[in-house]
């Protein structure tokens, strides 16, 4: 079971099916197994989501990868193309121990001094290949963080940028915009590091419609933003009054395309692999299943009432699946994640037969819980030990009431990350 406290929070038989569809979507989006059924070898001919590369072509094949899955995916390459890879770095949440290439443990989602120093060393690492070499990159959700080299600002700078725009309600586009021209390794440049050599990006999405510019900062995709959007972002959000003169560590991003002539950027999974596995997972159960929404924005306690709305227009034995990511405007300092608050939300407007389960598909809701499940054994257990639901949204402290209510999804890291998925349940 990838939720760890699975029997713990089965408590009736809509739980039990909501867990077996996370289960479901969880699985569907393993990240060993998304490289393995998109990457194949056949005799010299490497074959990527039908991209075709005849390996006699190439004198040294490189792996270079930033992001939540980028250690699994490593580990996965390495299995299907063993001794042919030359060399490779890869900067992750995770050390693991790999025969070709290093990997390098790193911190999310603010940045740190160990990943700047192994940014650096990518930028090192791809400054030696060479026009007859193959450079395979893996690039998913959680490298912006990790991929930190600023310029005339310190990491630290770039932490407080990155919480006063999450605090005031950014959406991910936007702080991507920002963290593009923050950093010598995102918005392309890892692209052009690695031009002339001829190079592949095997891409994981968290961005709501798979934009490839905004997953992960976009670091082998050409950017369409400039120096002068990033600073309208700043100035909207009025992080300049908040953080000082960031202005003048913006740089502008590469903009000549002949970097990127040479390089194939492709999605190799996304929420939608996740949410089909959900369905069927759902339709097993006999209940009807509807996606009804892939790409959810917005205030997570908006969204929670929302779903909950949605939910009181079904007839019995409906199940409605969301994924997406939606953002928490903070104005306390409590402790918890989106997810947690979108069920929290919920939770005050869910009828005795409705249920909600929400959780971040890595396995971290901005704390060490996934998300959390939310019904009418939560509102008994809230009502049993006097939680007041209204003062817990208000301070921003979700996870602390999960932890009294013992309603918190725990999966710890998953090394997968498509984005947020919400499965809602009306028996």
């Amino acid at each position: 079971m990838l939720i760890k406290n699975f029997s713990d929070l089965v408590g009736n038989p809509s739980r039990e099916i909501a867990l077996k569809i996370a289960e479901a979507g969880l699985s569907a989006i393993n990240t060993g197994r998304v490289v393995e059924k998109s990457v194949h070898l056949k005799n010299n001919t490497l074959i990527i989501k039908g991209n075709k590369f005849n390996l006699k072509n190439f004198k040294r094949i490189f792996v270079v990868g930033a992001g939540k899955c980028a250690a699994e995916a490593a580990a996965a390459l390495e299995r299907i193309l063993g001794d042919r890879i030359t060399d490779g770095i890869v900067l992750s949440l995770s050390e693991k121990k790999l025969k070709k290439i290093k990997v390098y443990r790193g911190d999310h989602p603010r940045p740190t001094a160990r990943n700047v120093k192994a940014t650096e060393k990518i930028i090192k690492f791809l400054s030696g290949v060479k026009k007859s070499d193959l450079v395979i990159f893996i690039i998913s959700g959680g490298g912006s963080a990790l991929l930190c080299r600023p310029k005339r600002i310190s990491y630290r700078d770039e932490a407080r940028v990155f919480e006063c725009l999450t605090n005031a309600g950014a959406d991910i586009k936007k702080i991507n915009i920002v963290r593009k021209h923050l950093s010598l390794a995102r918005g392309g440049n890892l692209a052009k590091y690695a031009y002339p050599a001829k190079a592949v990006s095997l891409i994981f999405s968290d961005v709501l419609g798979d934009d490839l510019a905004f997953i992960s900062s976009g670091p082998t995709v050409f950017d369409g933003s400039t120096i002068g959007d990033a600073g309208a972002v700043l100035k909207e959000f009025s992080v300049e009054k908040r953080c000082g003169n960031i202005n003048k560590g913006l740089m502008e991003t590469p903009k000549d395309k002949k970097y990127f002539k040479n390089i194939k950027n492709i999605l190799a999974v996304s929420n939608k692999i996740a949410l089909s596995a959900m369905k069927e997972a759902g339709k097993n159960s006999g209940l009807a299943v509807c996606i009804l929404d892939a790409s959810m924005s917005g205030e997570a306690s908006v969204a929670g009432r929302k779903i909950a709305d949605n939910l009181h227009q079904v007839g019995p034995k409906n199940i409605l699946l969301y994924g997406g990511e939606t953002t928490v405007t903070v104005k306390k300092k409590g402790k918890g994640g989106r997810n947690m608050e979108l069920a929290l939300s919920a939770r005050r407007f869910l009828k005795d037969d409705e249920l909600i389960l929400a959780l971040a598909s890595d396995g971290r809701d901005n704390t060490d819980f996934a998300g959390a499940i939310c019904d009418k054994i939560t509102r008994e257990k809230a009502k049993k030990s006097n939680l007041n639901i209204e003062k817990f949204l208000e301070n921003n402290n979700s996870y602390e009431f999960f932890k009294k209510t013992k309603d918190a999804v725990i999966t710890g890291d998953t090394g997968s990350n498509v984005s947020d998925l919400i499965i809602a349940i009306k028996k």
